[in-house]
């Protein structure tokens, strides 16, 4: 009896505390700051999903598929689950009903895990397209693969939302201090509170971040690993002479090796650090909260949530708007279609790659090229082996010829496309 009373004491506490918090001028500025990140949320990820629609290219590339479903969540997540919170924090209560309070926490839940499971998703495509033979990648990444992915990143959400919240599994063994902060005694309010009970908060906390979080740090880590790995081969050939300026063009010299590591790095630093800094804060709490007798402040939960809700925000920047293929098809829709941003077809080489052959030299692009003189496909392939590269993916694996060897590929398009900013 003491704890229930201490815990509605902090309760009125709280209350009071937020309604200072929210009085006058302070309020009409968090309104606006909420307001702004929710239209920078919808705006950024419509702009990606009316990208890939409008854009044959694009839709090309199964990578794509991930992006927009990724879009697709995060937009949920603007227009059905932060006006909500958004209207609770600003008014300092709910007035929707108790059914509706585990409606919304479900969709929140279930939008925002399924947020998190894609960008999973995306690390391993890129595993895959750049450590497992990315030569190979679209062999590897099939339509059916894609789609149960897909359907993994919304259906396991499911089961550590709307199945165990409406039944109120969450809420076994807490149901009195449940009900002693859904009300105020002070303000006769009432409150949408979500509170978990330990296995929950371990379960939902591991599918929803932990295991996610794992998975990406090993993708990210052996992407990187991978990375460096060909950058140095790259530097062994320009020191030992083995790499004639032709085959990287002008600009690839010593510096080349330093400017693809930092860059690598930088790229997977931002990130793992915005996927980090945006979660981690919140599912720390979400694991000691239940430990600690449901102690941690109302405005920390809700400061831990909203930065959550920032990285549905910054997914279209980090996964699309970095990306050159779909910055072209940003600039086509803002200029209202201006021909200077169209594509001139798939890919447009940024410059030619070239390989001696008997003292002839031979340019190579980004294309695939009929060789019909088996004397010439041998020379080719002893010659260019391991050598030609694209600029953006100079860290792949060596470049691999079709079985019957009369068509030499310089650069595999759709590794190209998975890789994105990297």
């Amino acid at each position: 009896m003491a704890t229930n009373s201490n815990l509605t004491q902090e309760s009125s506490n709280e209350v009071v505390n937020t309604e200072h918090v929210l009085s006058s001028l302070e309020r009409i500025i968090l309104t606006v700051f909420l307001v702004t990140i929710i239209t920078m949320t919808v705006f950024g990820n419509l702009l990606v999903m009316v990208a890939v629609c409008k854009d044959r290219q694009l839709r090309k590339k199964k990578t794509n598929y991930f992006i927009v479903s990724l879009a697709f969540a995060d937009l949920l997540v603007a227009l059905v689950v932060m006006p909500f919170a958004a209207i609770e924090l600003t008014t300092g209560q709910w007035r929707y009903g108790e059914t509706l309070c585990l409606v919304r926490t479900s969709l929140d839940v279930l939008l925002t895990t399924a947020s998190i499971l894609h960008l999973c998703c995306i690390a391993l495509d890129r595993y895959y397209a750049i450590c497992c033979q990315p030569l190979v990648y679209r062999n590897k990444m099939t339509p059916i693969r894609v789609s149960l992915m897909l359907g993994g990143c919304w259906v396991i959400p499911s089961f550590i939302s709307f199945l165990p919240i409406m039944q109120n599994w969450n809420a076994i063994g807490i149901e009195d201090i449940i009900e002693n902060r859904k009300f105020s005694n002070v303000t006769n309010e009432t409150y949408c509170v979500f509170l978990v009970n330990r296995p929950y908060a371990l379960v939902c906390s591991a599918v929803a971040f932990y295991v996610p979080l794992g998975l990406m740090v090993l993708a990210y880590q052996r992407i990187y690993v991978t990375a460096m790995e060909h950058a140095r081969q790259i530097g062994t050939l320009q020191r030992a002479g083995s790499a004639p300026e032709q085959y990287y063009g002008h600009d690839q010299q010593g510096p080349s090796r330093m400017k693809i590591e930092t860059k690598a790095a930088k790229t997977l630093a931002v990130i793992m650090g915005c996927f980090c800094l945006c979660w981690a804060p919140f599912f720390i709490t979400n694991v000691v909260d239940p430990f600690i007798q449901y102690s941690v402040p109302e405005q920390m939960w809700t400061a831990w949530l909203w930065l959550g809700y920032i990285n549905s925000g910054l997914n279209p920047f980090l996964y699309a708007f970095l990306n050159r293929a779909f910055r072209r098809a940003f600039l086509t829709i803002l200029c209202c279609g201006d021909e200077r941003y169209a594509r001139q077809g798939s890919f447009s080489p940024t410059r030619p790659y070239s390989a001696s052959v008997n003292g002839t030299t031979i340019a190579l692009r980004n294309t695939c090229y009929e060789v019909s003189s088996p004397t010439l496909q041998e020379l080719l392939k002893n010659s260019i082996r391991g050598q030609a590269h694209c600029n953006r993916l100079s860290f792949l694996p060596n470049r691999s010829y079709s079985d019957n060897g009369k068509r030499i590929l310089s650069s595999e398009l759709e590794s190209q496309d998975s890789v994105g900013v990297i």
